[in-house]
C-alpha cells in the first residue's frame, strides 16, 4: 500500500467542518499509510501524540506556498506516492515542486473558499493554475462543482463530502444533562452550533427572536461556539428579545458536541452569502450533525447549504436575509412537534443511508486506489 503525505492548513486541534473533514479522511486510512503536515495549534503536541499516525507541525498558525514550507512538504513527501491537498487554494501551488520530488499523484480537496475564489479575475486565474497542477480535484455538492466547472476540466472533478459519525452525533447523545446544566430542561429549544461569524447568521436569528417569542413565549435560543462576532451578538440579544431566551456557552470541547446538538428541539443556521459572493457556505457539516441527532433542520440558502438539507423532507432552507422567513421556519416546527420529530426521523435516516464515514471512507480510498492504480475514480463518482 503506497504512503499519502496530507498537506493542510486545516486540522484539529484548530475547530471547524474542514477540520473534522480532512482529520475524518486521514484517521481512516492504515495509520502506516499517511503523514499529515499542518499548522501548530494551542494543544496540538497532546492532540498529535493521540493520533496512529505521524503529524508534523508547521511552526505558525498558518502555512503559504512560501520555499521554506515547500522545502519541507518535499522532504515529507519522500516516499510518499501520493499527495492530498486538505484544502486545494492557496497550497495547491506546491504541487509541481512535489511531483520534482516523487510524488506521482496528486488530490486535491476543495470548499466553499474555492468556489469563491472561481468568481474573481486574478483569484480565478490562480485557482486554474492549481487545478492544472492536481489529477482529481474534489467537490462538496452541485453547487461547488458547478463553481469549479468553470475554471477546472470536468474530468479531474469528483465528489468526495464529509461524513458523519453516527455512532457520535445521534438522538439521546446526552443533551439531557446539558439542559439540566444550562436550567433548560423543560423549554423549547432552538441550537445553533457553529463560529460565531456574520456568514453563518446568528444575528438573523437573534433579530427574528421576538416573532418566535410572540407564539412560544418560553422558547430558548441556544447559540454554542466561540467567534469574532460574540460580543456584538450579546449586545443585540440584550437589546432585542427577553432576558434569559438566549444563551451563549462559548467554545465547548469537540467531545461534548454531539450533547449539545442533542440538547435542541430544532437546528437553525439561516446562513448567507456575502461580500458579493465571495464569502459563502460550501455544505454546512453542522446541518449533517445536526440531522444525525435527530433534529429538524433550518438552513440558508447560501451557497451549497441546500445540498444538506431534503427542503420539506428532514428540514427547511429559508432565505437567510428575512427574519419573516426565519422566524416562520422556526415556529411551525416548534409548534408542531409532531412533523419536527418526522423530519429529525427522515434526517437521521438520510445520513445513516448517505452521509456516514464508512461510505465517505470507501469512497476516498478509491480515489486514493485509482492513484496507484493509474485507473481514474468510478464514472458514478463525478
Amino acid at each position: 500500500m503506497g504512503r499519502t503525505l496530507i498537506v493542510t492548513n486545516d486540522f484539529p486541534p484548530r475547530a471547524g467542518g474542514i477540520q473534522a473533514f480532512v482529520h475524518g479522511l486521514a484517521s481512516r486510512r492504515p495509520a502506516d499509510s499517511v503523514v499529515v503536515y499542518a499548522p501548530k495549534w494551542r494543544g496540538s503536541d497532546s492532540f498529535d501524540r493521540r493520533q496512529p499516525y505521524e503529524v508534523v507541525r508547521h511552526p505558525g498558525t498558518l502555512m503559504l506556498p512560501t520555499p521554506g514550507v515547500a522545502r519541507r512538504a518535499a522532504e515529507l513527501a519522500k516516499g510518499c506516492d501520493t499527495v492530498v491537498f486538505g484544502a486545494a487554494a492557496p497550497l495547491g501551488m506546491l504541487a509541481p515542486g512535489l511531483r520534482s520530488a516523487g510524488v506521482g499523484r496528486v488530490v486535491m480537496l476543495t470548499h466553499g473558499h474555492e468556489a469563491s475564489w472561481a468568481r474573481l479575475p486574478v483569484a480565478r486565474d490562480m485557482l486554474r493554475r492549481i487545478g492544472q497542477g492536481a489529477d482529481v480535484v474534489t467537490y462538496l455538492g452541485d453547487y461547488t462543482r458547478r463553481r469549479l466547472a468553470s475554471v477546472i476540466p470536468e474530468s479531474k472533478l469528483v465528489r468526495l463530502a464529509p461524513g458523519v459519525d453516527t455512532s457520535a452525533f445521534h438522538p439521546g447523545a446526552g443533551g439531557a444533562g446539558v439542559r439540566k446544566s444550562l436550567g433548560l430542561e423543560d423549554r423549547p429549544v432552538v441550537v445553533c452550533v457553529s463560529r460565531l461569524v456574520p456568514r453563518k447568521g446568528q444575528d438573523m436569528l437573534i433579530r427574528s427572536w421576538p416573532r418566535v417569542l410572540r407564539e412560544v413565549p418560553d422558547a430558548v435560543l441556544l447559540l454554542v461556539g466561540g467567534g469574532p462576532s460574540r460580543n456584538a451578538l450579546e449586545r443585540a440579544a440584550a437589546g432585542h428579545v427577553a432576558r434569559g431566551s438566549v444563551v451563549f456557552t462559548g467554545s465547548v470541547p469537540w467531545a461534548t458536541l454531539p450533547a449539545h446538538y442533542d440538547a435542541g428541539d430544532v437546528f437553525a443556521m439561516p446562513c448567507r452569502t456575502r461580500l458579493a459572493g465571495l464569502d459563502i457556505e460550501g455544505l454546512g457539516i453542522v446541518y449533517l450533525e445536526a440531522s444525525a441527532s435527530g433534529l429538524p433542520v433550518v438552513a440558508g440558502s447560501s451557497g451549497g447549504a441546500p445540498d444538506a438539507v431534503r427542503h420539506g423532507e428532514t428540514g427547511l432552507v429559508v432565505d437567510g436575509t428575512s427574519e419573516a422567513e426565519i422566524a416562520g421556519a422556526l415556529t411551525g416546527l416548534l409548534s408542531d412537534p409532531a412533523r419536527a420529530r418526522a423530519m429529525g426521523e427522515r434526517g437521521r435516516a438520510w445520513i445513516e443511508g448517505e452521509w456516514g464515514w464508512d461510505r465517505v471512507a470507501a469512497r476516498f480510498s478509491g480515489i486514493l486506489t485509482a492513484t496507484a492504480t493509474g485507473t481514474e475514480p468510478a464514472a458514478e463518482w463525478r
